[in-house]
Order: structure tokens, then sequence, then C-alpha cells
């Protein structure tokens, strides 16, 4: 039998830990801060993939490749990145056995490489907006490693478009972030997240706005999940990416840049775990439904493979688990550890009734369901359990939230969740305060939720939490 995993209450970063290896999900690569990624972690992944990908070519981008490699001199043209970016970079100085002439980074964000095609490839008008993503692999290195959430390689998805306009350049980050960052992480997920923009201190290295997704983890503290930036025109002005207007006018664009990543599959696990492994959300499980065969004999193997059948033309994703060789508790404790929506368990003794037992994930329950009706019951517990776990999170997230008036209340609050106050009563001396403290301003908003145009636009509330 596995290992039994640590409980949440007694060392949550332990219990997160052995989630991962027990579940199979990861392995620490052999440089330090590096992962693999195990079949069972990357399929929940690219449940993501596709989830956020048919999103974002549903808001006109289309996906592209660049290169790994870039020129050191690319990220020195805009000051800002740079800064930003520079504790964080590898880099490759020799290559094919010599030292290079310049120094080459290994891609961290690719703005610049982006940007210099964009100078390229923009000429009028008529080629904006262009609307880029692509999927790939970036360097930072990271001195704290944590499997999924800081590693020193993750894979992720980078959108870069250049518009014409800095209100088309806005709409559009905010369509990224409405309509495929929190529908994703709402709707497939099961996460509910805040959103709102980040203070000076905060946002992206060479943007002028961040937008960001905000979601609460099972120990009360934030993870920031998905950004879309307003670049304004710095790189643009940077790499001289200009248009030739309606008018006729040379003008630079507006740009926007976003991007989510694996660090998607550790809020999952800690927004969802239990301490009995994963719980995944049906519209995400790389298995929607596991059948599994109790014991062979007395028709139960067909019977089994009957159900898989049954249940697979009924559009679910579903693995037949006969593997009898192997113990039924051992099979079903596995099962569980890795988040499985829901189990069918067909055996003698039920079968015998003409029943079979539905387990599910989210609650544990168990029902004994005639065979006939094990279809629909199936059904109704995989759109209840997306909805249950969605409901759960949203509970904890309205639970651990606290309005408070100071920066001292603030960093008392937060020691299991979040913590709201005004803007005001925090401004860029309460930030560093907090910082000092370990706590951070994740985002700020209107008081009622709602995204606001500007830091000193009146009356605005900071979002304040300590944070992976």
């Amino acid at each position: 039998m596995a290992t039994p995993i640590t409980p949440r209450e007694h060392d949550f970063p332990r219990w997160y830990q052995d989630v991962i290896t027990q579940a199979e999900l990861a392995d620490n690569g052999p440089v330090r801060g590096t992962m693999v990624i195990r079949p069972w972690g990357y399929a929940i992944w690219e449940r993501m993939q596709a989830e956020m990908d048919t999103r974002i070519k549903e808001a006109g981008a289309d996906n592209a490749y660049f290169p790994l490699f870039i020129p050191e001199s690319y990220l020195q043209r805009e000051a800002e990145h740079v800064e930003g970016f520079s504790p964080e970079l590898a880099v490759v100085t020799h290559g094919g056995g010599k030292q290079l002439e310049e120094p080459i980074v290994v891609r961290p964000t690719s703005e610049t490489v982006i940007n210099s095609f964009f100078a390229k490839w923009i000429q009028s008008y008529r080629d904006l907006p262009l609307l880029i993503n692509q999927w790939a692999n970036v360097v930072r290195w990271e001195l704290r490693p944590r499997l999924f959430l800081r590693t020193s390689e993750f894979l992720w998805q980078e959108g870069h478009t250049a518009h014409s306009t800095a209100d088309d350049a806005r709409q559009y980050a905010l369509r990224i972030l409405r309509d495929v960052y929190v529908s994703t992480m709402v709707e497939v997920l099961s996460i509910p997240v805040l959103t709102g923009h980040k203070t000076a201190r905060e946002r992206f290295a060479g943007a002028t706005r961040t937008w960001t997704c905000e979601g609460m983890m099972g120990d009360g503290k934030a993870l920031q999940m998905g950004t879309s930036h307003e670049l304004g025109q710095n790189f643009a002005k940077a790499f001289g990416i200009q248009f030739s207007s309606e008018t006729g006018t040379q003008e630079y664009v507006w740009q926007t840049s976003w991007g989510a990543s694996t660090r998607l599959v550790g809020a999952v696990i800690m927004a969802h775990g239990d301490d009995s492994g994963l719980r995944l959300p049906p519209r995400l499980a790389p298995l929607e439904v596991v059948v599994l065969l109790v014991k062979d004999g007395e028709g139960t193997a067909a019977a089994a493979s009957q159900i898989a059948s049954e249940l697979r033309s009924a559009g679910h994703r579903v693995r037949l688990d006969d593997r009898v060789d192997i113990s039924f508790g051992r099979r079903s404790v596995d099962w569980e550890l890795k988040g499985v929506p829901v189990r069918v368990e067909v055996g003698p003794r039920d079968l015998a009734d003409g029943l079979a037992t539905v387990v599910r994930r989210s609650d544990r329950t168990k029902q004994a369901v005639a065979l006939a009706g094990v279809g629909p019951e199936v059904g109704s517990a995989l759109t209840e359990s997306q909805l249950s776990l969605l409901e759960e999170a949203q509970a904890r997230m309205q639970d651990r939230t606290r309005s408070v008036a100071t920066v001292d209340e603030a960093v008392e609050a937060v020691e299991d969740g979040f913590a709201v106050l005004p803007w005001e009563a925090v401004g860029v001396d309460g930030e560093a305060r907090l910082a000092g403290s370990g706590v951070s301003v994740r985002c700020l908003q209107r008081p009622d939720g709602t995204l606001a145009d500007a830091d000193d636009e009146p009356g605005l509330i900071a979002v304040v939490a300590k944070a992976y």
C-alpha cells in the first residue's frame, strides 16, 4: 500500500509534495529546479492546454513558435525589462566548443525576440491587429524551487499582440483575462479567482498595466494563476515597430502580452486536494471514470467491460481497470490518489443483485446502483462534482477573506486567508511594510470586485495575502 500522506493540517507543504509523489505527477529533474512531468501530470496539463488553446483561438490569436535562444543584446533594448529579469537569466557563453561572440539568453519570456519579428511583419494598419500565441518552455533561474509552482524550467503559453490604438490593446488584454483565463479557471479547474491590476511594485517588467487572476489555495495563501499585460508602446519604440496609419502617418503600435503556465497544475492540487490525494474536476480530469473490476469470475469481467463500453459511447473518458493480479484495495487507493472523479466498482456480490457501486471522489460517497442506472448516475455525479468543487472553493475564499482598516491588521488577518482594505490606507509605504512581513498586495480592484482604470481611482481596495 502507498505510504500515508501527511495531513494538510499538520504540514501543508509536505502534504503538497506527498500528493505530487504518490499521485505520480512529477519528479525533481537532475538539475536543481527542473522537473520531470510524469504521464498523469502531463495528461492534466494537456487538458488545461486544450481548454485554453480553444479559447485563445476563439479570441482570434494564431499559434506560432519562436526560438529558445535569444541574443543578449535583444534584452538590453528595453531597460525595465532586462532589469526585471536579470536575476533569473540563464546565459549560454559557449557553443560548439568555442566561446560565443555574443552571449545567448535561454528564453525567460519572448517579448524581445517576438518584437524583433513584429518590426519586420508590420508595415501598415492593414497588418493590425497582429495576434500571436506560442506554447513553449521558458527558463527562469529559481532560487527556491517547488514542483509546478516555481521551477527553473516550466511549460506555458505566451501571447503577444500589436494594435493600432491603446484602447484596442487594453480591450484585448481584458478579453484574454476574462474569456481565456477566468473562463478556464472557473469553468474547467473549478477555482474561483479574484481579478484586478497589479501595483507598480508587482507588475510585469516593461508593462504599463498588469491584470491578474488570483486564487486562494487550501491553506489560505494566494497563487497568481495568470496575467495579461498592457505594454503600451515601450517595446514598440525599443524595437521600432511602426505602421502606416490610414492617414499616412507613421505610428508606433500598442501591445499586450499574457501567459499562464504549469503552475495551474499546482493550483488544482492545492485548491482541491484532500488527505487522500488529488480531487480533479471532471472537465479537467484525463479520465472521468474508472470501471474497477473487484474480482474476476461469475460474469464480472464481461459486466465491467460492458459498463465501460456504454460509458465511452456516452462520451465519457473511461478506463477499465481489470488488473485483478493487483489487490482491489491497492487499485482503489491509487485511483483515489490520482483524483479520478468517479469509480464504478463491479464485484460478484453486487452483480448477483444486478448492481454496481458508484463512488464519487469529491466527497467519497458510495452508492449501489442498478446496472441500467449506472450511466445516468455517473453523468449526474460528474456534473455535481464539477459544481461542488467550485462551490467549496468559493466558500473557502468567502470565509477566509476579512475586511480590515490598517496595514497592521492586514498582516494579522492573512495568517490563514486574504485581507481587503482601502488602497489609500496602504499606499507605496504600506506596501513596503507588508513586504517586510512576507505579505504582498495581490491586486487592486473596486469594492464591487470590478476592474479599475487607474491606481489613483477613488475608493480602490487592495487584496492582500501571503503568496506562493
